[in-house]
This record gives C-alpha cells, sequence and structure tokens, in this order.
C-alpha cells in the first residue's frame, strides 16, 4: 500500500479541520472566499512582487488553528498528535500579563521548522494552556476542582495517541491507517454536543471566558481557524461590506509605507452558537455560547531580538502619544510612529541587524581585487535578500483578538503571587523541546550565509 507521508498528513489534516469548521461556523467560509479574493487581487495588481513573502499556492492554502487545554497531560497528547503531522513546539507565550485583558494561559505553537516542510504546507497550531494554580485568577478551592474535573476528561482516545505514535516514528503511515488517524483527529477538535454544566461554566466564566471554554467543557475544538491574506486592511473592508462584525480594530503592527513585519491579525466577532446545558436539577436546556470566531492574518519579516526590541519601542511610545491625545486616531499616530522610526527597506532592515533573511547570487563574483563584504555584494545587486517570514505569535495580538471576543472582563487580582511559568518548563511538561523561534530563524540565515560563501569561495564573508 501508498506509504502517507507525514508532510501530506498535515496537508490532509488542515483541509480537513478546514472543512469541519466551515460547517460547524459558516462565516469562516466567507472569510475564507473574501482571503482568496483579495490575494488573487493582489498579486494581479502587484505581480512578482506582490508575492514576496508567499506566493498564491502557499498563501491560498495556509491555516493556523488555535485550541485550548488545561493540564500537562493534555498538551503532551497534543504534541503526540501534531508529532505525527511533522509538527514541533516553537514559542513560549505567556499571556497572564498580557494587554488589554490577562488571560490565564500558557501557549505554544505546533508547526513544522524545516524552510521545505513550511513551503509545502505551513500548518501552525496556537495551543493554549490554562495555568489553575495562579492565585491572581484562581483561589485554591477552585483550582482543586477546576484540577479535579480537568483530570477526569479523556480529550484523545489510545487508539488515536497509538496510531499518532505510530505515525512520527515512521514518518508516515499506510492509506488505511492515515485515513483512521485522521478521521479521529479531526473528531477529536470537533465542538461536542455533550451539555454543559450551566453553574460550573459560569462560575468559570466569571474568572475568565477562556478559562470556562477550557476547564467549563468536557472535550476541546478548535477555537478559532485563520487564513492568511495578502492585504489584511482591504479584507477588514471586504468583510464589512458583507455585513459580518469585525472586531475594533487590526492587531500588531500598523498598515504603514515600508516593509510589513512581524504579524498582523483582525477577526469577526465570535457568533452565538446553540450549546445543550445541564441545569443545578438535572435537566437539559437549550442556550448559547459565544466563543468561537474568524481570524485573518497578514504575514510579514521575522525579526531579529534587536528588532523585537525595537518593535516593542515603537509599541511603547504609540501609547505613550495616544495617552497625550486621548482623541487622536489609533491607526494614523502608529503609522507616523513606524514611519519616524522603523526602516523604509528590506536593506536598512537588513544592515541593522533587524530582520532576518536568506541569500542568492545574482550576479558572478564582481571582477577587482578589493575584498567582499555582504554589504558590498548586496548593494551591487550581486547578491539578493529574500525575507525570511514570521511563522509565529505576537502575545500581545493574540491577547488582543481574545479580548475583542469575550463576553466579560473576568476577574484578576494582581496582589496574589502567580505560578512560574516558562519554555524550559513547558519543555519538561510535554516531554519534548520547545524551541526558540529566533533560533530557528538564525539557523535558517546561517545555513544561508554558508552556501553563499562556499559558492564564492570567501570564507569571512559577512
Amino acid at each position: 500500500m501508498t506509504m502517507v507521508t507525514s508532510t501530506r498528513l498535515r496537508t490532509r489534516f488542515a483541509a480537513a479541520l478546514s472543512g469541519l469548521y466551515g460547517r460547524e461556523v459558516p462565516a469562516y467560509t466567507t472569510l475564507v472566499e473574501v482571503s482568496r479574493q483579495v490575494n488573487e487581487d493582489v498579486l494581479s495588481a502587484g505581480g512578482p512582487a506582490a508575492g514576496r513573502l508567499g506566493g498564491a499556492h502557499r498563501v491560498t492554502a495556509e491555516r493556523h488553528g488555535a485550541i485550548r487545554v488545561g493540564s500537562p497531560t493534555e498538551p503532551a497528547q497534543v504534541a503526540r498528535i501534531f508529532g505525527a503531522f511533522g509538527m514541533t513546539p516553537a514559542g513560549f507565550y505567556d499571556l497572564r500579563d498580557a494587554r488589554p485583558e490577562p488571560i490565564p494561559v500558557i501557549a505554544t505553537a505546533f508547526r513544522p521548522a524545516d524552510p521545505a516542510e513550511l513551503a509545502q504546507n505551513p500548518f501552525r497550531v496556537f495551543t493554549s494552556m490554562l495555568v489553575p494554580q495562579d492565585r491572581r485568577f484562581f483561589d485554591a478551592d477552585l483550582e482543586q476542582r477546576l484540577v479535579r474535573f480537568i483530570d477526569q476528561r479523556e480529550l484523545f482516545c489510545p487508539e488515536l495517541l497509538s496510531l499518532a505514535d505510530r505515525a512520527e516514528a515512521e514518518s508516515g503511515l499506510e492509506e488505511t491507517d492515515a485515513t483512521r488517524l485522521l478521521d479521529l483527529a479531526t473528531a477529536a477538535f470537533a465542538l461536542s454536543a455533550d451539555p454543559v454544566d450551566r453553574a460550573w461554566y459560569h462560575e468559570l466564566e466569571r474568572v475568565s471566558a477562556v478559562a470556562a471554554d477550557i476547564g467549563g467543557v468536557s472535550t476541546t475544538h478548535i477555537n478559532h481557524l485563520t487564513p492568511r491574506v495578502l492585504d489584511i486592511d482591504d479584507l477588514y473592508r471586504r468583510m464589512q461590506a458583507r455585513g459580518i462584525e469585525m472586531i475594533d480594530q487590526i492587531q500588531g503592527p500598523p498598515r504603514w509605507n515600508g516593509p510589513d513585519v512581524l504579524l498582523r491579525q483582525t477577526s469577526f466577532r465570535a457568533l452565538a452558537e446553540a450549546r445543550r446545558f445541564r441545569e443545578p436539577d438535572g435537566s437539559i436546556s437549550s442556550g448559547d455560547l459565544r466563543v468561537r470566531f474568524g481570524e485573518v492574518e497578514a504575514r510579514g519579516i521575522a525579526l531579529t531580538s534587536r528588532g523585537r526590541t525595537l518593535y516593542d519601542e515603537l509599541l511603547a511610545e504609540v501609547d505613550r502619544r495616544l495617552a497625550d491625545d486621548p482623541v487622536a486616531v489609533p491607526q494614523q499616530v502608529a503609522a507616523q510612529v513606524w514611519s519616524e522610526g522603523m526602516p523604509h527597506t528590506e536593506t536598512a532592515l537588513h544592515s541593522q541587524g533587524l530582520g532576518f533573511f536568506t541569500y542568492s547570487l545574482t550576479a558572478s563574483r564582481p571582477a577587482g581585487g578589493a575584498p567582499l563584504d555582504l554589504a558590498m555584494l548586496i548593494n551591487t545587486c550581486a547578491v539578493t535578500l529574500h525575507p525570511i517570514v514570521y511563522e509565529d505569535f505576537l502575545p500581545q495580538s493574540a491577547a488582543g483578538i481574545f479580548a475583542s471576543n469575550l463576553s466579560g472582563n473576568g476577574s484578576v487580582d494582581q496582589d496574589r503571587g502567580g505560578a512560574p511559568r516558562d519554555m524550559a518548563w513547558l519543555s519538561a511538561a510535554i516531554d519534548r523541546e520547545v524551541r526558540d523561534p529566533n533560533l530557528i530563524y538564525q539557523a535558517q540565515t546561517d545555513a544561508s550565509l554558508r552556501a553563499l560563501r562556499e559558492t564564492l569561495r570567501i570564507p569571512d564573508l559577512a
């Protein structure tokens, strides 16, 4: 029988989840359709340059999903499932101190790390885990009951985990087992029809709507599935023109007249979904919850640590100016700050060490005996820069999307102590290394530079 590789499994899994989510949240299908139209228009009008950060095939197929789990056991199982699809954990995100609304979760993203795998299918899943031990959100009694509730549920059946382990070990499965794996994995992230304990759910919701969505139900589900678009401002306008209510603003860097960096995101607002509830007297009633929404993203250039420091400084400057002038238009202020502080070209981003790039030789080695350096080769167009696409997430943007779709603000007591969590803690909890995204990008840059040195036979090129 034919072996289905992990790459192909990932592509089929992303498509299966997209079909599932489209059936569950019809407005998502509209979002995908509008994204496709915007991408076609951008590529048609802009030519090859418009696809500099991703061509039509990749961008149209690209998705990221988001799920939420409750205990270290659950993300460890998630890691096994996504491992079957060639997805590894990258990045550590702590949303407990996020603005505008602290959320009692930490997170990582499961995604391919190898550039060739990303080019085939860059499916990512942002995976949040509840922190019941954090006293800023949960007292000791609620923590105990929450942990007990989570420990009693089973999100992923043994057959699914066994097939996933085999697929990861063998880098794929034969077709029959591959189909079974995909069916079980997709079903595990479907919205359950199980009744929700109304009193328990609302008790958690008073702390955080995200906590209720994680610990107030017996299963997990796709919280949102996100297509990629090349002009997010145009998409925002087109969705509004179709009568779909969008959140108040686009999260992340502003639209401006320089290079796109990092990640911009927006979404339509969470929609009321019919659910069944178990009442305190044991009866079953009907109602609805608003926890799932349709997000869309525009990806830019990955920034180095120095670039991220500049990004944070610019965000702080935007906040300062808005505080000084409360009637100012946020997007206009942000665009002005970016224009003043962010380099206006990719070449300047590179020369200042702010962005990650790879290199290709576009001309033979220049004649003459003068020493060559990378800057000279770039400036003379002998070497072309290729921006590395940012494949990860921004905590503040994620928190902004979450907060814009929450039904209430929840509660947090900042005077109480938190629960220490970091990348090392999460790596130990899921029993596999959570990789630093900056090291992944740097490895790509270094490999490209080594290849350029070897081609030019200049060992000290820098």
